[in-house]
């Protein structure tokens, strides 16, 4: 059976032999509005794998952290990333902690172009305004203490990436133009 995923393009047909381009951050950073602009402009699918999982679960990724704990939620995250090795030529914005295992990122890089969407902690936290409180692990009292530590935690994997674009440097219609000619690069 082949996976069938809620993209912004349901028509399209993902092609195996193209990879994906995985836009990696902090919560905050624009990976959703970025990736859905560039998957526009580029005539692709983008696929949010929160939303994604949020719709297959039924219940938003608060409550199924919540009712079943996060260790259910990367289990589920994993086998999400697992079915996307099977089709490509999508752009992906995974959640932001989805970097921090590297068997799961290696699951699609390579072939996988991974872009980091460089911002610092305050300015994630002031982007999210209320909806941080939709974010379980920025729920906690101290939100942004809570983004450095993550910040901290997840650096050097983010800094691994193939490329990186500081969102702060640019105006968003910028960072999606640069975000598409990075993605366009042939391997």
């Amino acid at each position: 059976m082949r996976p069938t995923f809620r993209t912004s393009r349901p028509g399209l047909e993902a092609d195996p032999s193209k990879p994906h381009v995985i836009l990696v951050g902090l919560p905050g950073a624009g990976k959703s509005t970025i990736g859905a602009a560039v998957a526009e402009r580029l005539g692709r699918a983008f696929l949010d794998l929160d939303v994604e999982l949020e719709r297959r679960e039924g219940r938003s990724v608060s409550r199924i952290f919540g009712e079943e704990g996060e260790g259910y939620f990367r289990r589920r995250e994993r086998e999400l990333t697992e079915e996307l090795r099977l089709v490509g030529n999508m752009i992906l914005a995974p959640g932001g902690g989805w970097i921090a295992d590297t068997r799961v990122v290696s699951l699609l890089r390579p072939p996988g172009r991974l872009i980091y969407l460089r911002v610092r902690p305050a300015t994630a936290l002031a982007r999210l305004g209320p909806n941080r409180a939709l974010r379980p692990l920025l729920s906690r009292p101290e939100p942004l203490v809570e983004l450095e530590r993550l910040y901290r935690e997840r650096k050097a994997a983010y800094e691994a990436a193939d490329d990186t674009v500081d969102t702060e440097l640019y105006g968003l219609q910028r960072v999606i133009e640069r975000v598409a000619e990075l993605a366009s690069i042939e391997g």
